[in-house]
């Protein structure tokens, strides 16, 4: 089965239906959607507006609409010709409400000879099931709770099982409690006393044994029907670094749906390759950096370091930043798991192997290791640990051996450690310390990179077409810290450093704020999100500074210093010169922002890949961190200004974004032979490094970079491009052929989209 053109994500919640999404289907086809791509809808935790929770893998969530919902998408999207393409969530189960997971409340029922016990990744030997769940109050509020077929205990509104034979009428909740499998224990205590694998730092979701291929069998049922019926054709799995063998998965999965279109959550590093995995590629992050980088003035780079540097006083570059989130994550917030890897070897020292633990998962450069794919990289980080602790030289040569060994334990969990540990130290802390320029601190992205030029998105484009073809691309996710307009209208500020420097250091010193790091990135975040509801900018603040760690956090808040933050951004609101200078910047950032966002855009659609369209991206989107971009779309509005038959103008509406999205995605789906090479279209005269340009094989994209300063240079005078037959434009009307002027064809719109004739 080929890949499809591309793909629309839709979040589904108890809000927003499959039933909903099926109405939707007229619309995504008109837009010219190549397929249909849903959050996960497996049965979640009630009230989830995410789905990543699952509590049963065996349904379609009720709550999302159901089986009968899911039938009526299915038709619907087959009579309008559109693929379906799920995401799904191999790694865990959500534990949050015992009572909603069946096979977490037999597990805790009934211990080992629970027929779930195996699904778990869970620590038998040390007994009980530890569940940090307990505030001050500990064991006082429990309730022994009488049920029809038994017991319960209750804490608040939480209910957990009672084993037969462990208790009788009027026995107390303490004694009842304490003879139980389970333990309900702290909550603090999730940090470094765990009895079960979790999602990062997330005790609420308990790692799956997917490396038995029973447990696969029994949590693929669903989706394996999908694949037998032909519901589904293509499949996102979410999180494959945190599985035993992701590569065993993925063979597995494979073999499930042998025709399926699979791509993989893998975030890469910078000069990494995806393991030979059998799946198409990955989820897009790493395209995302190249669509966006290439709209960045790189020449800038020092300039902004001194700006940073001399506002902030921060003089730490992202590499030690990164070094420090990365080393707090493994020795603070990853306890439970370093502990656990080093009781598989009891014969070394204890302190000092966790401390060698901590240190070798820091410095990876990658994510993980695959072994025995990535060695080097393990080999890398234990010098790189010797180096910066040669006091830990000799506990590191005990266990060398077990940690390249594929199938040790010790092996295999020291490579989940450290995906937790990338993931937790660089996106969501170091990302939120180092802010020099927050357009580039994004999931799988390199702040330390500051942009790329025409010639090295090239050659980043030959690569992926050559190997990665069918690799998603993407722009916006549910994940992303600032969506895509938003980093669009940052990339101005690259080109516009002595504007916005004293703009910077006075909102800094007028915020009066003791991380003046943070403050740094709240005016980038007022800059590049322009001017949203000021609750909005509180609720992104709050998270900002609790992942950042620095003087709060999410398990220790300091209320006075986030009351501060709040009261300075309320000033910023409310206060009439602040007001000002802040509009002054943004009608500077505005149109050069929408040039951008209709640039990168449009190469993101167009590039060697397979789109990605993450919901109402398709106009401007100012959204910032989740919960803030998985909001409500206006989709009446979209669907009103998809009728529109000519190119709008360039404005507030986001029509001209819509127009330009519709266009390309059409092209896509109903001439894919234009879309099978790739090719750099280079232009030639005064302004050629402001054009970017390729041809895709009868397909050309060629689209304004750094806007203002081609601008203040006269705009494109005599640069020219050379076509090799004749070409109509798409977006406005015209036919060119030969050697054209750049300002012929993008004399009113910053980008252009021809096809060959």
């Amino acid at each position: 089965m080929p890949a499809p053109s591309s793909t629309y994500r839709l979040q589904i919640t108890p809000d927003f239906t499959l039933r909903d999404a099926a109405g939707m289907v007229g619309y995504l086809r008109d837009l010219g959607v190549g397929a249909l791509y849903l959050s996960p809808l497996l049965t979640s935790t009630l009230d989830s507006e995410h789905g990543y929770d699952c509590v049963d893998p065996t349904q379609v969530d009720p709550q999302r609409g159901g089986e009968s919902a899911w039938a009526e998408l299915v038709e619907a999207a087959r009579a309008a010709g559109i693929d379906v393409v799920v995401d799904i969530v191999p790694n865990h189960l959500g534990v949050a409400e015992p009572d909603q997971n069946p096979s977490w409340w037999s597990v805790l029922k009934e211990g080992k000879d629970s027929p779930y016990a195996g699904w778990y990744d869970i620590e038998w030997e040390r007994f009980p099931v530890l569940l940090p769940v307990l505030g001050k109050d500990g064991e006082d509020q429990l309730a022994l709770v009488e049920t029809d077929d038994g017991a319960e205990l209750h804490y608040y509104e939480h209910r957990y099982p009672v084993a037969e034979g462990t208790w009788s009428p009027g026995d107390s909740a303490r004694a009842v409690h304490q003879r139980q499998y389970y333990r309900l224990v702290p909550w603090q205590l999730g940090r470094d006393a765990l009895t079960y694998r979790r999602f990062f730092t997330v005790t609420s979701l308990a790692g799956l044994r997917q490396e038995d291929p029973e447990v696969f069998a029994a949590t693929h049922t669903r989706i394996a029907k999908w694949i037998s019926d032909g519901d589904v054709q293509g499949l996102r799995v979410d999180h494959p670094d945190g599985l035993a063998d992701p590569g065993g998965y993925f063979v597995r999965l494979r073999e499930l749906a042998p025709d399926a279109w699979i791509v993989g959550e893998k975030i890469l590093e910078r000069n990494e390759s995806l393991p030979s995995w059998p799946i198409q590629g990955t989820s897009g992050y790493d395209a995302m950096f190249d669509a966006g980088a290439v709209f960045i003035d790189t020449s800038a780079e020092k300039q902004f370091t001194r700006i940073y540097t001399s506002i902030t006083g921060d003089h730490v570059n992202i590499e030690d930043h990164i070094l420090e989130g990365k080393l707090n994550a493994a020795y603070e917030l990853l306890e439970a798991e370093r502990h656990r890897i080093a009781r598989l070897a009891p014969a070394v020292e204890r302190e000092p192997l966790e401390s060698a633990l901590a240190e070798i998962a820091a410095r990876y450069e990658v994510y993980r290791s695959y072994l025995p794919q990535g060695d080097g990289y393990l080999l890398a980080a234990e010098r790189a640990a010797i180096e910066a602790r040669p006091d830990l030289k000799e506990v590191i040569g005990q266990v060398t051996d077990r940690l390249h060994d594929p199938k040790d334990p010790m092996s295999v969990r020291f490579q989940q450690l450290c995906g937790a540990v990338m993931a937790k130290g660089v996106e969501d802390t170091a990302y939120y310390r180092y802010s020099r320029y927050i357009a580039l601190n994004e999931v799988g992205g390199d702040p330390g990179t500051f942009g790329i030029g025409v010639d090295e998105f090239h050659r980043r484009m030959v690569d992926r077409q050559l190997y990665w073809p069918e690799s998603m691309t993407s722009l916006s996710t549910h994940d992303t810290k600032r969506s895509e307009d938003v980093r669009a209208r940052l990339n101005v500020l690259s080109e516009i450093g002595e504007v916005w420097a004293p703009f910077a250091q006075g909102f800094v010193e007028r915020m009066d704020i003791q991380n003046r790091s943070l403050a740094y990135l709240l005016a980038q975040t007022l800059t590049g999100a322009g001017p949203i509801e000021r609750e909005r900018v509180q609720a992104y603040a709050t998270k900002a500074m609790r992942e950042a760690a620095d003087q709060t956090s999410w398990t220790d808040p300091n209320e006075e210093f986030e009351r501060v933050v709040h009261a300075a951004i309320d000033r910023a609101y409310d206060d009439p010169d602040n007001a000002e200078r802040l509009r002054v910047i943004l009608d500077m950032v505005t149109r050069s922002g929408w040039s951008n966002s209709l640039g990168q855009k449009l190469v993101q659609l167009t590039m060697p890949g397979v789109p990605d369209v993450y919901q109402g991206t398709e106009m401007w989107d100012d959204s910032l961190v989740d919960p803030d971009n998985r909001r409500q779309v206006d989709f009446a509005a979209c669907e009103r200004i998809l009728q529109g038959t000519e190119a709008p103008p360039i404005d507030a509406t986001g029509a001209a974004k819509l127009w330009v999205t519709g266009q390309a995605l059409r092209l896509r789906r109903n001439r894919p032979e234009l879309f099978t090479g790739y090719a750099p279209v280079p232009a030639d005269g005064p302004a050629a490094q402001h054009l970017v340009g390729f041809d895709r094989g009868g397909a050309i994209t060629l689209a304004t970079r750094l806007p203002r300063g081609l601008a203040a240079a006269g705009g494109w005078r005599d640069t020219t491009v050379r076509l090799d037959g004749t070409y109509d434009s798409l977006l406005r009307p015209g036919t060119f052929s030969g050697t054209v002027e750049v300002a012929q064809i993008l004399f009113d719109y910053p980008v252009a989209l021809l096809v060959r004739r």
